[in-house]
């Protein structure tokens, strides 16, 4: 394949990435660092450190939320890696329905289901139980995030434990190895990519995420991702919005990096 080929198969992606990647960046980067008067300043970024709670705050629930993730879809992924092909299918699409409805929807199922006088609490006090108030709470928020986003880690954990060599844990076995150190010194190691890659598909979405704090946590437990909506829905105020999201943005990008140079590094050891 020649060079004129090459850039002809290329050009339609690089325009896209221009129009659609490119320009919308330096559109936020323009508005975070300018006036109102379109002047040069740095008034909105001086501006974050109000925000330093709220920020603090969607970090935490974002590595809460990936932690419970990757606990919950680690040993659903090798369940689904243990079974017959066609069984993995229907686990595999079971897990990918939900996605299928809109993501409003699946939260406003969640409130069906917390609210005080919801399903659960229904439940509960028909077998004689006092309610429990599980609405509007920080735990509400967080399993939110955790139902939305798990099928996110199970997926990339599915695929790297489908692929493995499972003669690697056979030979721990035969050197004596018990069910702990196979799982910390052979399966974690063999899994790091799809750890590496799950964890980073939960944590950025759970870190920038603004609908379901309004409506399982009663808008109790801002997040950055609701300062955000609220500067360009309510507040108008476009200039501060634009440096918040730059901020998670650069916030986003340095985990990412972080995470790459993790599995590069960790792919290096095991070469």
């Amino acid at each position: 394949m020649n060079n004129r080929t090459s850039n002809a198969i290329t050009a339609p992606y690089g325009l896209w990435m221009a129009v659609f990647i490119v320009a919308p960046l330096a559109i936020v980067a323009y508005y975070a660092l300018t006036d109102a008067a379109g002047n040069f300043s740095l008034d909105n970024i001086t501006q974050l450190s109000l925000y330093t709670d709220t920020i603090f705050r969607s970090v935490w629930f974002g590595l809460v939320a990936t932690i419970l993730c990757l606990v919950t879809a680690y040993p659903l992924a090798y369940i689904f890696s243990k079974t017959k092909a066609s069984t993995q299918t229907v686990l595999v699409m079971l897990i990918m329905i939900p996605m299928w409805m809109n993501f409003i929807l699946r939260t406003y199922a969640i409130m069906v289901l917390f609210e005080d006088t919801g399903i659960i609490n229904h439940f509960l006090q028909s077998i004689g139980l006092s309610p429990l108030h599980l609405i509007n709470t920080s735990g509400a928020v967080i399993f939110g995030m955790v139902y939305n986003y798990v099928p996110f880690m199970v997926l990339p954990l599915y695929t790297t434990m489908t692929k493995l060599d499972y003669k690697y844990i056979e030979a721990g076995r035969d050197l004596g190895a018990n069910g702990f150190q196979i799982f910390k010194d052979v399966m974690i190691p063999l899994t790091k990519p799809g750890i590496i890659s799950g964890v980073t598909m939960v944590f950025v979405p759970s870190v920038s995420t603004f609908y379901i704090s309004q409506k399982l946590g009663g808008g109790r437990y801002t997040l950055i991702g609701d300062v955000i909506e609220m500067q360009f829905q309510t507040a108008y105020n476009y200039h501060l919005g634009a440096s918040i999201s730059l901020l998670l943005m650069i916030f986003i990008l340095i985990c990412l990096a972080v995470m790459n140079r993790f599995g590069d590094a960790e792919e290096g050891m095991v070469v």
